[in-house]
């Protein structure tokens, strides 16, 4: 499962730069790669996994702008197409690893 991270914050003042950095730290810090400004991706093991990122993340909510989290399947992640100009480019697989 993956799970999306989006965010739209303000940066108009130095004190909104300095929480839009603290928020995409806590992210890289979490874990997350960076997809596209703003959005970044991670690999989760479970859908309750999924839930703590989520309740993480809501501790580290900035005081403005707007954040969304989605979920989706590995099945769904694998049907992403990615454009870099006017060439497709297939999205790199990642396989799980599984532990017994």
């Amino acid at each position: 499962m993956w799970m999306m991270v989006m965010f739209d914050l303000p940066v108009v003042d130095a004190a909104d730069r300095k929480e839009y950095t603290r928020f995409r730290n806590y992210l890289l810090d979490c874990g997350f790669d960076m997809s596209q400004y703003s959005v970044y991706m991670r690999l989760v093991s479970s859908k309750e996994r999924a839930q703590r990122f989520e309740a993480m993340i809501e501790d580290q909510l900035p005081q403005n702008g707007n954040v969304h989290i989605i979920t989706i399947t590995d099945r769904q992640y694998e049907n992403i197409k990615a454009f870099y100009g006017q060439s497709p480019k297939k999205l790199k697989k990642v396989e799980q690893l599984q532990l017994f």
